[in-house]
């Protein structure tokens, strides 16, 4: 990219993300490309609606998700010093890991937390504890509390469990608390200066917070939780950071493992392990599993990408090593992931002259829609599946477990954690997309809003499938 074509794509991206936070009640956004040597950073309006306080290229914001490449980076580290074997059981390293269903924990091995393979069931297990003890306390409540949805590398599942267990055992075996080791190891050596792990640490700088749309005037208003609990660190509860932070650790990415500054962070082989298909469900709203990474295919050009949901705001980390490409946003309401798909896709097909094929060209007809209908459940939410008009119809229900639960993820939500009837139209067996959205929709990065049925035995569908997270028939 020479400096003509970046401040071009500067000037573009500017526009794209002003006009659509004006028309779509997003009070900031912040964003960073690195190409081929250069780099851009841009911001816009407001970090924190309350305060006023602008969105600065150097605001800070939760990592979200994002944190599970983090994770797995450590995971590997370990790994190159021996200290981990990914081909190792879990409870080799930690003993008291368990599971309701007697036996299940003993199956899964190391490399199975970090492909999200693993099938424990704790996607909304929100344990609120603080400090040094947190992800112990997490780990031994997974015993008491989470069952399996699958048999371990028999399916591909989102794991928030996965990457929190694989936290705790970093802690295990390093002697570190996870948020000093990823201080240590990761941070330090790739030159994330801005970094953090808590919220004490992030208030001494600019941070922005998330925000949720008033349910009359959908105005956006300041969440009243900034971050998830301490029990959720490794899967991107608590760390917090910058755009040209993300940046730099994208670059180490793209560079086998060595930072911006020269120093080595992950041996080649690691790096590239990462990288590699570990688990594909042949599905395009489940795009191939790495190792921390999800490879999404645009056409025969993969982007690395892990996105990250924090209260109220959402953010975004792309890598394109065929084309030596970065590309790192926040935005401060739930709704932005629209934005950082539209900037994506703009990046790929404008920018780098990448043709991104049409993955769904029109509905199909005459679809037996029974082997999906049921009722369908992971850890506290319940799937009703049935048909109307010709189309399935989903009925989303949250059942927390207990109070605590309620109020970490009803926070968590921005107050509101009932959805209306969603209905989907059939695209071919076992593929549904959403009513009413047009389906050049799907061709990115929101290829996840589609709902796929899988392991069809005895006429009925034994998985449902949504925003890569499984659901197993009651």
């Amino acid at each position: 990219m020479n400096n003509n074509a970046l401040h071009t794509a500067e000037a573009r991206i500017r526009e794209q993300i002003a006009a659509y936070c004006l028309s779509n009640e997003v009070p900031g956004f912040v964003a960073g490309v690195y190409r081929a040597g250069e780099q851009i950073v841009v911001a816009h309006g407001t970090a924190n609606v309350a305060t006023g306080a602008p969105m600065r290229a150097d605001t800070g914001f939760l990592f979200g998700s994002v944190t599970k490449v983090l994770t797995t980076t450590l995971v590997l580290q370990q790994v190159e010093r021996g200290l981990l074997d990914l081909d190792a059981p879990v409870v080799r390293y930690l003993p008291e890991f368990a599971l309701t269903a007697p036996g299940a924990a003993e199956k899964i091995l190391v490399r199975h937390l970090i492909s999200h393979t693993n099938g424990i069931d704790a996607d909304l297990f929100f344990p609120d504890a603080k400090g040094r003890d947190s992800l112990k306390t997490y780990v031994e409540g997974l015993a008491r509390n989470c069952g399996v949805l699958f048999e371990p590398g028999e399916q591909l599942s989102y794991s928030n469990g996965g990457m929190i267990v694989a936290g705790r055992l970093l802690e295990v075996v390093t002697g570190l608390s996870f948020p000093d080791l990823l201080e240590r190891d990761v941070y330090a050596p790739v030159g994330m200066t801005d970094s953090s792990t808590s919220a004490e640490r992030a208030i001494l700088r600019s941070t922005a917070i998330g925000h949720f749309p008033d349910p009359e005037t959908m105005a956006a208003e300041p969440t009243g939780m900034f971050t998830l609990p301490d029990t959720w660190g490794p899967a991107g509860g608590t760390p917090i950071g910058t755009v040209a932070d993300l940046l730099a650790f994208g670059r180490t990415h793209l560079a086998g493992g060595v930072s911006p500054s020269g120093t080595r962070v992950l041996s080649a082989g690691s790096t590239a392990l990462m990288q590699q298909v570990s688990h594909d469900m042949a599905t395009p709203n489940v795009p191939p599993m790495g190792l921390g990474w999800v490879r999404y295919p645009f056409g025969d050009t993969i982007v690395l990408a892990m996105s990250g949901a924090s209260p109220g705001g959402v953010s975004i980390l792309c890598v394109v090593p065929e084309h030596d490409l970065v590309f790192t946003a926040f935005g401060n309401t739930a709704g932005a992931i629209m934005l950082h798909d539209q900037i994506l896709r703009w990046l790929l097909s404008e920018h780098l002259g990448v043709r991104i094929p049409t993955l769904i060209n029109e509905s199909a007809q005459d679809i037996d829609l029974t082997p999906y209908v049921g009722t369908y459940r992971s850890d506290q939410l319940r799937v009703e599946v049935g048909v109307v008009d010709g189309q399935l119809e989903e009925r989303v229900t949250y059942e927390p477990a207990d109070a605590s639960q309620e109020r970490i993820f009803t926070e968590f939500a921005g107050g509101t954690t009932a959805a209306p009837p969603q209905r989907y139209v059939p695209i071919r067996p076992g593929l549904f997309a959403p009513a009413g959205y047009p389906f050049e929709t799907f061709d990115g990065y929101l290829r996840l809003l589609l709902v796929s049925f899988h392991d069809i035995r005895d006429g009925r569908a034994r998985f449902r499938n949504g925003g890569g997270r499984l659901t197993r028939r009651a």
